[in-house]
């Protein structure tokens, strides 16, 4: 009797794979962000990236990340975990995780905890020492949102498009 695969990967790389894969889709030239809402019967029920509104020209607008503010990108990008949680297929996500590549802004923090979601799962924390992440820090704590950064037991994950020869 043949016995299953073992190196297959785990939820946590699953979803957090997904969340990488969408930020792909995004067209900053700097910041590359996705988000992955799954509920607790591991569905994935809400996919996003950083980028710009429905119906917006990505060459109409400007891609800075320094500068006046309407001559940046800040002033109109959508980040991806709102995106993720207009984009979700449910009108609750309650109990609900977020997993996402870079940890969630004091303004996406507010979107997570209204939405309901009950977790946060981050793989990168770069920006923890700023104010914006330790407004957000502090407000999703209050509220009773786990965080927990992913540890990555696998550098990578590849993707091979070749099967369909």
């Amino acid at each position: 009797m043949q016995k299953k695969r073992t190196d297959y990967i785990s939820w946590d790389q699953y979803f957090m794979g997904i969340a990488l894969f969408s930020g792909e889709r995004s067209k900053d030239p700097n910041t590359q962000v996705g988000a992955c809402i799954v509920d607790k019967n591991k569905k994935v029920v809400g996919l996003g990236y950083n980028g710009l509104p429905r119906g917006l020209e990505d060459d109409d607008f400007p891609w800075d990340r320094e500068g006046e503010f309407l001559k940046t990108k800040y002033a109109y990008i959508c980040h991806a975990e709102l995106n993720a949680i207009l984009n979700s297929t449910r009108s609750s996500l309650e109990n609900c995780s977020v997993y996402v590549s870079l940890f969630p802004c004091n303004e996406c923090a507010k979107a997570i905890i209204q939405s309901g979601i009950s977790e946060v799962v981050y793989l990168s924390d770069k920006y923890a020492q700023t104010d914006i992440i330790k407004a957000s820090k502090k407000m999703l704590t209050t509220a009773g949102v786990k965080l927990r950064q992913y540890r990555p037991t696998k550098q990578k994950i590849e993707v091979d498009f070749s099967i369909a020869e």
